[in-house]
């Protein structure tokens, strides 16, 4: 069961773009290991903005992604990467469709 998720909003600092798209890419096999981690979606909005979205199947499952390694090396590196702190958006899930359900 997938209830509760992350929306996070990243803008990035002129000329780090190409850094925040590594930095994303890169972040996926570490999410791949987070058993309560059920989606991720690493996202470009526009040209300078990118954003984060992930489900889980309960509050304990989100903060323990809060608590884990891609979000602790996404604030270290904040004030390199982006022009403003990223928006970091607790979200209900209402309605969900996987593969294979």
């Amino acid at each position: 069961m997938v209830n509760v998720g992350l929306y996070v909003r990243l803008e990035a600092k002129p000329g780090k773009e190409g850094e925040i798209e590594s930095f994303l890419r890169g972040s996926l096999p570490v999410v791949q290991a987070e058993e309560e981690t059920v989606a991720w979606f690493a996202l470009r909005l526009g040209p300078t903005t990118y954003g984060i979205f992930d489900a889980f199947p309960d509050d304990e499952g989100r903060q323990a992604h809060l608590a884990g390694l891609v979000a602790e090396e996404l604030m270290n590196n904040a004030p390199d990467l982006f022009s403003q702190p990223p928006t970091i958006e607790n979200v209900d899930i209402l309605a969900v469709k996987l593969p294979g359900r």
